[in-house]
């Protein structure tokens, strides 16, 4: 049964911190993005929000929460992260910090514990959608609840 709730760490986060979200699925699409994440749930791209694995010139990774049709800036970021580089973090990296499969990144209870930043203009939204922590799987929460568990720090950093 494909509307079941599946029981991903990010989940069971959203359930022990008693935070209301919807869940959303959709059929995931290799490469598909949050274009195709969008079109399936019929929502505005701008409210589906990717997270983003972020490296710097010390190997030092950052979670970076982005609008799904928007660009991050990593020279403006990383301007105001006081730092000198930052890059996507391979795949593999990515896998081993968060514990989630690339398509299926979630920001919540990520393997290792990352800074998180979110670009500002997300708290302002009436909601979002965000990965729950498996691909073709989005919870709808609000921005209030995602600085409740987060605690991200707002940045400018997109184009």
């Amino acid at each position: 049964m494909k509307d079941k709730i599946p029981t991903t760490l990010a989940v069971r986060l959203l359930r022990l911190e008693k935070v209301e979200f919807a869940p959303c699925f959709y059929d995931y699409e290799e490469y598909g993005g949050t274009e195709t994440a969008a079109r399936e749930l019929g929502v505005d791209e701008h409210l589906v929000i990717k997270t983003l694995i972020f490296q710097d010139e010390r190997q030092d990774s950052l979670i970076m929460l982005m609008h799904g049709d928007k660009q991050v800036s990593t020279k403006n970021l990383a301007r105001q992260l006081q730092r000198k580089l930052l890059e996507p973090c391979p795949p593999a990296r990515v896998n081993k910090l968060t514990g989630y499969q690339i398509g299926g990144v979630s920001p919540f209870a990520t393997a290792k514990a990352m800074p998180v930043y979110v670009e500002q203009s997300i708290l302002e939204l009436p909601c979002l959608y965000i990965n729950g922590g498996k691909r073709g799987f989005l919870v709808k929460i609000s921005p209030a609840e995602l600085v409740r568990l987060l605690r991200p720090t707002p940045v400018a950093a997109a184009y």
